[in-house]
């Protein structure tokens, strides 16, 4: 199976309730390798990752060779099938993988205080263990700090079957990837090579269609005129062939009319207009079928201002407990200021997300000033999001969906969904907090699950921002664009299991 590939032949598929399908008529085929599939949130990557491995059925049209596959999700809720047994096996193969990717034996029990981030190198140890024929992994580098980032990389490279795989991180798309699909509902192309190479390829055939298209409505301007100019000589040429309106008597008129239709030489006008119209119509077809697909607005402002208190917040200095095997983290006092932009940094299992939580319980600011995106949003509270997303006043809902278009997303697809993608569930959320004019901006990951075009809008509009930033994240230039505080997360060197929080301003 491994050298086979998979073929999508015609296939379509449209989620129960919506209004157009959301995958339409792709045909492609998936070779051994691996293959980045690249598009928006919500476009149907997801969707096509659990077409390939068996788990949803094509409405229309065919997949074949897609035996042995299985789908690592972006949700890291719930523990892995096997990772007990994984921790526990003594075969080589499992021995490589616990070390390549520094899974802890006692990992599974400690399931419920792991970050986020090592949860999903569980994951993806126990697909890698099982070593299927095909493998959909959709954003592996969710909640992963560098160390990680490289670890998984090198264990992804070490695949040998089919690779499908979906993610923000453009490093890994080009350093992994052979081929990308490009899904831009209802198109889709496979361009060779990876994401840096297919966008400059699909940059190229824009600029060649935009040109095509201006030259084809240059020519039907051109034949339009003609045309027109032609149907006003045959109209005149018709007038003088006609005996209407001639006396009976009038034998030089009717003599010169007959003449006229004898000869031939006015009925060329009319041959001419025909012929000048079927040229129109073809060139009408040309333009129609170079097709040039919309470009919608990308970019959205924070209407966020500064809080006239003096601080934020205050933490006490202390140490925060982190759960399961004493870990801890030592903090000093930690003060923000309403126009502080802070990066919070720190290795996988350090107590970020846990720091940020204590922040958010302590906060005391007036309702709807603070806009919170925790790292990761389950099921249950996705559905919950969207419920009160469809619940706003007419007003206020045209306001969020108009940043979640301006993110790169279309409205009607979350609306319509029975559940949104976590990168759509993020911006419902952020374009709910927006709508609140907030005075802290919390965030834990921004960059997780958005896709790319998504993430630029969203650095450009936390750019221009002028209220508080409290930022946690990986990407350190993401960070260096927007924050000039660091609150720096690192192993307290004298005591093992324990992490201390330093402050430094003016990251470089």
């Amino acid at each position: 199976m491994k050298n086979r590939g998979i073929d999508f032949h015609d296939v379509s598929y449209t989620y129960e309730d919506a209004s157009r399908p959301l995958l339409q008529a792709i045909s492609c085929r998936f070779a051994a390798g691996w293959t980045g599939i690249v598009g928006a949130n919500g476009c149907g990557k997801t969707t096509l990752l659990k077409l390939a491995t068996g788990l949803l059925e094509p409405l229309a049209g065919r997949i074949t060779g897609a035996g042995g596959a299985i789908y690592c999700e972006q949700r890291t809720d719930e523990v892995p099938p096997l990772l007990e047994e994984l921790v526990r096996a003594t075969d080589p193969e499992a021995c490589e993988i616990r070390g390549n990717l520094q899974i802890g034996t006692d990992w599974p029990e400690r399931w419920g205080v792991l970050s986020h981030g090592e949860r999903k190198r569980c994951q993806i140890a126990v697909i890698l263990w099982r070593n299927p024929d095909v493998l959909a992994v959709d954003e592996p580098t969710n909640h992963l700090d560098t160390e990680a980032r490289w670890l998984l990389a090198g264990a992804l490279s070490s695949f040998r079957g089919i690779g499908l795989l979906v993610s923000h991180d453009r490093e890994l798309i080009d350093e992994l990837c052979d081929r990308c699909l490009f899904l831009d509902p209802p198109d889709s192309n496979m361009r060779p090579g990876g994401y840096s190479d297919g966008v400059r390829e699909a940059e190229r055939e824009r600029e060649s269609l935009q040109r095509a298209h201006r030259g084809a409505r240059v020519a039907r301007k051109k034949l339009e005129r003609e045309v027109s100019t032609r149907r006003r000589e045959a109209a005149r040429a018709d007038a003088r062939r006609s005996k209407r309106g001639l006396a009976r008597k009038d034998r030089d008129g009717r003599e010169k009319v007959g003449r006229a239709r004898n000869t031939g030489k006015d009925a060329i006008a009319g041959k001419l207009s025909r012929q000048l119209e079927g040229r129109l119509r073809q060139t009408r077809d040309r333009q129609d079928r170079l097709r040039v697909k919309k470009e919608h607005a990308a970019g959205i402002r924070l209407p966020g201002g500064q809080s006239q208190r003096d601080a934020l917040f205050r933490i006490e200095a202390g140490v925060l407990e982190l759960g399961g095997g004493g870990r801890t983290l030592r903090l000093p006092e930690l003060v923000m200021r309403p126009n502080d932009r802070i990066a919070l940094t720190g290795p996988n299992g350090a107590g970020k997300s846990t720091l940020v939580r204590r922040i958010d319980g302590s906060l005391n600011l007036p309702e709807g000033r603070v806009t919170y995106i925790p790292q990761e949003i389950d099921r249950a509270a996705a559905h919950s999001i969207l419920e009160r997303a469809r619940e706003l006043s007419s007003a206020l809902l045209g306001t969020t969906m108009n940043v979640v278009s301006r993110l790169g997303s279309r409205p009607h697809r979350i609306l319509e969904s029975l559940e949104p993608s976590p990168g759509e569930t993020r911006k419902l959320l952020l374009a709910m907090g927006i709508a609140q004019e907030p005075h802290l901006i919390i965030m834990d990951e921004p960059t997780n699950h958005m896709d790319l075009i998504s993430i630029e809008c969203l650095e450009d509009a936390l750019d221009e921002c002028s209220c508080g930033l409290l930022l946690v994240s990986h990407d350190i230039r993401f960070l260096r664009r927007l924050t000039a505080t660091r609150w720096q997360i690192t192993r307290d060197k004298q005591a093992g299991d324990a992490f201390v929080l330093r402050e430094s301003y003016r990251d470089g």
